[in-house]
């Protein structure tokens, strides 16, 4: 039997692309004011994550979607979907980019992976 019930993690938030998550409510009350608290539910249901190594991103004026999938030989499955506004998308672009360049620094430059072969992916009618 899956529990739905939410549970709650605390984070310390010092800017989107430095969110952090802590183990213990002491470890939040010591370093993070009163105000500055802010708490994520993560429901029970959701599994661990999922492997990508191919995503598609769609917009529109409201929105961004974008459709993480898993691409092995011939067929492939989707692992995960984030529909977000154009801002949050821009700040995430943001986030992702401050930490590879912050990989890079610690581990040395990362190499562009290879796109597939064939770039058409899907239902063909």
């Amino acid at each position: 039997m899956v529990n739905d019930t939410p549970r709650s993690l605390p984070i310390r938030q010092t800017g989107f692309a430095s969110l952090r998550m802590t183990n213990s409510m002491e470890d939040e009350k010591k370093d993070v004011p009163q105000g500055k608290r802010q708490e994520i539910k993560i429901a029970d249901n959701i599994p661990g994550a999922e492997y990508a190594n191919a995503m598609q991103i769609n917009h529109n004026k409201d929105e961004f979607q974008m459709m993480f999938l898993n691409i092995l030989g011939p067929s492939g499955r989707v692992t995960g979907k984030i529909i977000t506004s154009p801002g949050h998308f821009k700040r995430m672009i943001a986030a992702m980019s401050d930490n590879i360049k912050k990989y890079e620094e610690r581990f040395g430059e990362v190499k562009e992976a290879e796109g597939p072969e064939n770039k058409e992916i899907g239902f063909k009618g």
